[in-house]
């Protein structure tokens, strides 16, 4: 058909291969071991240093991601996923066991046309544990793309992309920053997800947003060549997507808490698919989370007063009004994560990977042995350019 593709010859979607080609380009790549039976993974759950993560080969929004602390542990997830059916539809044939990776959770959003990579938003994953999971989302907020860890990111995600074979079309790349420099999470050959409710944010950020680039990037190779090569620095305004974590469950009777949302200084639009008679679950996921709030303000103080409410309102369970039985667990208390995951102070490490300038799997430390629903958008803000 004579159209601009990256060729079905690499299994791109399958985590397992991503990282293998990536290791063999001299690239840093995590630990890891696959299979559809666990005599395959045996060895390395065996001699890895915990915790380690299993998940599956294939899905998507931490579906079936879980960090397991002892063996035990790693060996009744494995073989809970195994041959399962995943929140993406597919049955995991194999099952993904891997290093915690131990830092921050970077994006990298790109376009490629030819080969050539510009970058369109580098972000920062807000992950916390809360109820009993270990990788909840609380928000996606923008980094400046002359940032340090932009500086080190940046190039590293672009070796990812040219490892991978990907030459054309957008990208939205995960990347871990170590102690040791930033090591691949996964790259999915798309664009940045959730139905598209980052474009406006971008949009006021920096000017134009991936989707404006790939269509460029498909359709006009002169407007392409004028895109810049990263976003500009500073941003145009202060915003971030704050996704919304439910503590509780139950039948929603009203949903107060999203009115006081859409009151906020800095509200741009609220995300969600909860309306009254929804069936609310704790957030332990993507799939179960319940928005998001769309944050854009000229001012970054009054967007961070607005994200300290929205805070207090899921902390303090005032979000919903449920029918009769609804609501927090434990006669009040909010269920929390018995996790605690080691947290480290990144600043000296990243300034002593700066200094090194080293992406090379060298440079990283040695191994340890041992219900899809419709989403509804609401915004009465029209200061915004979409």
């Amino acid at each position: 058909l004579n159209v601009r593709t990256n060729g079905t010859a690499v299994l791109r979607r399958d985590k397992k291969v991503q990282q293998d080609l990536v290791r063999d380009a001299g690239l840093r790549a995590v630990r890891q071991a696959a299979g559809s039976n666990l005599e395959e993974v045996e060895p390395f759950l065996r001699n890895e240093s915990y915790p380690v993560v299993v998940k599956p080969v294939e899905s998507a929004g931490s579906d079936g991601v879980q960090l397991c602390h002892t063996y035990d542990e790693a060996r009744q997830h494995f073989l809970r996923l195994s041959n399962a059916r995943n929140q993406c539809g597919g049955i995991n044939s194999s099952v993904l066991c891997q290093e915690f990776l131990r830092g921050k959770e970077y994006v990298v959003d790109q376009v490629s046309r030819n080969g050539v990579h510009k970058t369109t938003m580098v972000w920062v994953y807000d992950k916390r544990p809360a109820n009993g999971a270990a990788f909840v989302y609380f928000g996606c907020v923008p980094v400046d793309s002359q940032s340090p860890e932009a500086q080190l990111i940046i190039p590293y995600v672009r070796s990812v992309l040219d490892a991978l074979g990907v030459k054309n079309g957008p990208s939205h790349g995960e990347v871990m920053m170590t102690p040791s420099g930033p090591c691949l999470v996964e790259m999915n050959v798309r664009a940045h997800g959730g139905d598209g409710n980052w474009m406006p944010l971008v949009r006021a950020l920096t000017g134009y947003s991936q989707v404006d680039a790939s269509v460029d990037a498909y359709l006009d190779e002169k407007r392409f060549g004028e895109l810049p090569d990263r976003p500009p620095s500073p941003f145009r305004a202060a915003g971030q997507e704050v996704i919304l974590v439910s503590y509780s469950r139950g039948t929603v009777n009203s949903t107060p808490g999203f009115d006081a949302i859409r009151r906020l200084e800095s509200f741009l639009y609220l995300e969600t698919s909860v309306e009254i008679g929804s069936k609310v679950e704790r957030t332990t996921d993507l799939f179960t989370c319940i928005g998001s709030a769309i944050l854009v303000h000229p001012d970054a103080d009054a967007v961070e007063r607005d994200i300290r409410r929205i805070r207090e309102m899921e902390e303090n369970d005032e979000l919903f009004v449920y029918e009769a039985g609804g609501g927090r667990v434990g006669g009040g208390e909010l269920f929390r994560s018995p996790s605690v995951l080691n947290q480290l102070s990144f600043s000296s490490d990243l300034d002593a990977v700066a200094e090194k300038g080293d992406l090379s799997p060298s440079a990283a430390a040695p191994p340890a042995a041992a219900s899809a629903h419709r989403r509804v958008i609401s915004s009465d803000r029209m200061d915004i350019f979409w």
